[in-house]
Order: structure tokens, then sequence, then C-alpha cells
């Protein structure tokens, strides 16, 4: 048995880290003090204790405790888990249902188990490591409180090492036991894998069972680079690859975009940041390049690296090289603080549908005028917004790209408003 398993916590008291969530008077730790079981999702980076807290509340609540991997169960292991569960009910026990890795699940198995998390045959218990609102259907994360769980922290991660050392009887100076903590980036059990890794060496050599510097440099030399997931250097790289797309500078974001990849960023969140720089930072200057975007993503979906990355390193240059333009950006905030701040205007009466006789007796639709029937399918003089906020000017095009011919295509347009003997408003 791995000694990561070894090492799991049999008790609450020894589960170190998450104190966000099982402090006294916390709302986890108050559910579990009074046996009140809910359906969760545990969302964090890996090694941070998803399972075994899990396995903690299972044995604290004395319920019975069913664990599935998403990655190897489909449909007929749910139906067992829940055959099993319904057992269990005929003793008057309570079952959770953990099922590992959750977001790997489809639409249709999550489903599956849905009608029992409805009606109480299992309390469910999900981890995953990614974001549950893009990955796990509505109706089930409308079932189930969503706790995050956050990487451990340096000091967390040296007692679990030197507890560990303790257990196996090896012996760690703080400098060693501090390197590998720093670089286990906040993941207990890839710190007890080099650690163990360590020990295994020692042994092999039949030497004391000291993991002394020399040790631990072997062990951590060639060892890949973690990305910061969530801390400083995460987002620093991030802004630093937008801000190159921004400053039109191919050469920097490829650069920036390579060293996400290396540092282990997941390639899927990459993609799903160029698609928001290609809404952002180009928009209508380029319409090309929000397609662009999409498909690298698509390709990495498809085919995973490394015909995913070259994709997508196709669209960091494109995005790098594309005329800029933030107008619709903008436009899109400004309305929404102005929605915020005001009130609810109505919408105007020659905007509303009249489906039924009493409707257009009222008004709905009177005035309205069908653009296509207008000369160039345009009304002009019309306007499509409460009167209150009548002359309002949100989107407004800059002078670069395809938004060139845009602005000049709105101008002559509200030129022909200002001409026209129809204008709403007066």
């Amino acid at each position: 048995m791995p000694l990561a398993a070894r090492m799991r916590p049999q008790t609450l008291e020894y589960y170190l880290g998450q104190e966000h969530l099982l402090a006294e008077d916390k709302p986890l730790r108050r559910a579990l003090d009074s046996g009140q079981l809910h359906s969760m999702i545990f969302w964090g980076p890996p090694g941070v204790g998803k399972t075994t807290l899990a396995q903690l509340i299972a044995h604290l609540c004395d319920a019975h405790f069913i664990s599935i991997s998403a990655v190897l169960a489909g449909v007929k292991d749910i139906r067992a888990a829940v055959e099993e569960a319904k057992k269990q009910q005929f003793f008057q026990r309570r079952t959770i249902l953990f099922i590992d890795e959750v977001h790997r699940f489809n639409k249709a198995q999550q489903d599956a188990f849905l009608p029992y998390v409805e009606d109480g045959t299992v309390i469910f218990v999900g981890a995953t490591t990614e974001n549950p609102s893009f990955e796990i259907n509505n109706a089930l994360l409308s079932r189930a409180r969503v706790y995050q769980l956050n990487a451990l922290n340096d000091d967390a991660l040296i007692r679990i090492i030197k507890h560990a050392a303790e257990r196996e009887g090896w012996i760690i100076d703080a400098a060693q036991a501090a390197r590998i903590a720093s670089h286990a980036d906040g993941d207990a059990r890839r710190a007890l894998n080099l650690i163990e890794l360590a020990g295994d060496m020692v042994l092999s050599r039949g030497e004391a069972r000291d993991l002394n510097e020399e040790i631990i440099d072997q062990v951590l030399n060639g060892q890949p680079r973690r990305f910061d997931k969530g801390g400083d250097l995460f987002y620093e790289q991030i802004s630093a690859l937008h801000k190159s797309v921004r400053g039109s500078s191919a050469d920097g974001a490829l650069y920036w975009f390579a060293r996400m990849l290396d540092g282990g960023c997941e390639p899927l969140y990459i993609a799903r940041r160029l698609v928001r720089m290609a809404s952002e930072d180009i928009g209508n200057a380029d319409p090309r390049a929000l397609r662009i975007c999409l498909d690298a993503w698509d390709v990495q979906e498809r085919l995973g690296s490394p015909e995913g990355e070259l994709a997508m390193a196709q669209a960091v240059c494109y995005l790098a090289a594309a005329p800029k333009s933030n107008a619709v950006y903008t436009a899109y905030n400004a309305v929404r603080r102005d929605i915020a701040a005001a009130p609810s205007y109505d919408v105007p009466m020659h905007l509303r549908n009249a489906p039924t006789g009493m409707m257009k007796k009222q008004g709905f639709g009177d005035g309205y005028r069908y653009a296509h029937d207008e000369v160039d399918a345009y009304a002009a003089g019309e306007n499509y917004l409460p009167k209150e906020i009548k002359d309002t000017v949100y989107y407004q095009p800059v002078e670069r790209g395809l938004e060139k011919k845009i602005a000049e295509k709105l101008r002559y347009l509200r030129q022909r408003d200002a001409e026209s003997p129809h204008t709403r408003y007066r």
C-alpha cells in the first residue's frame, strides 16, 4: 500500500488544512457535529484531502460508504451502488455515495443517480478538481452544496512529512522537509510520494535511514514543475499572456503560453482564456479571432496534445497580431452598470408583442415599424431604447479593422435618424 494511503487520518482531529470548513462554528463542522448529512461536492486541487474527508464524514456519522471512480465506473456501477444503499436502508443506516472525479461523468451518468439523491436513498458526495459550475449539470448542482478545498500550506505539509518520517523510521531535518513541502505545491499526496521515493532510495542502497540533502536533491531533480494553481505565479503568468496579446506582442504571448503549459496548466483553461481575449480585446475589429479560438479549443478537446497545443499557439499568434478593439467589452460593461443603477424601465409600447386581441386594444405594438418594409430595411428615426434613456450611446466602434466599417455604417444610420421626419420620442 502506498505511503499516501497508509497515512490517511482516521479522525478529524488529525485532518490538516481546510480550517475554513472544519473549524468550530463553520457550517460543515456544525452539520457533521449534529449528524445532519447533506449532499455535497468537494472542489479543490489534487492531494488536499477530498477523498479522506468523505471517508471521515462517513465514519463520524456512522454511514455506509460506497466509493466510485467516475474514470472507471458507468451507469451499471451506479445502479449496483443504489441497490446496496437500499439494503442499508433496511437496517436504518444512511449511505454516502462518494464519486471521485465526478466531473468525468457525462450528463446521462449524472442523471442516473439524481433520483436517488432526491429521495434520500443515497447522500451524494462528489470530488472534483474542475469548476462544478462548468462540469456538473444544474439539476445535480442545485441539490448539493459546494465546498471549496484549498491547497495545503507549507506548515501543514511539513507536519505531514515529519509525521510520515517518524512513522516509517526515517530521519529528515527541517530544511529538507521544507524543500519537499515547497516542491509539493500544496499537494499532500505529492509530498508523501516524494518522501517515500527518498526512503526507497535509501533502503535500496543499504544506507542509514537518513533522508539527507543529497538524497532529497536526487528525488527533486527532474521532477516536473507544478503550476502554481491559484497562487500568485498562476495569476501573474495569465496576466502576462493576456497583456502580451493586448499589446500585440506575438513573441511575448507565445512565451507565456508555453510557460504556462510547461508548468502544468490545464490546456483547456488556457483555451477558455483565449476565447475571453478574443471578445474583450479584439472584438469586432476582427470577428474571425473568436472563431479561431473556438476552433483551437475544439482541436484540444478532440485530439489533445500536442495537436491541440499547436492549434492554441496558432490562435495566440493570431490574437496578438489582430487589430484591437475593446468597444464591445466597454459597451457591455456600461450597459450592465446602468441596469444595476437605474430603475427597471418599461418596454416601450411600440416594441411590445401583441399576440391577443385584448393586448392590441391596449396599444401593444402600436406604431411599430417593420424594418424590412422600410428603405434599405432601416426604419430611420425609430428608437429601441426606453424613452428615459433614448439618447444613450453604448457601442462606439474604434477606427481599426472591421470596426472602422461598422463605425461608418452607424454614423450613416444616425445621420438618417437625424434627417427623418418620423423621429420617435420627439
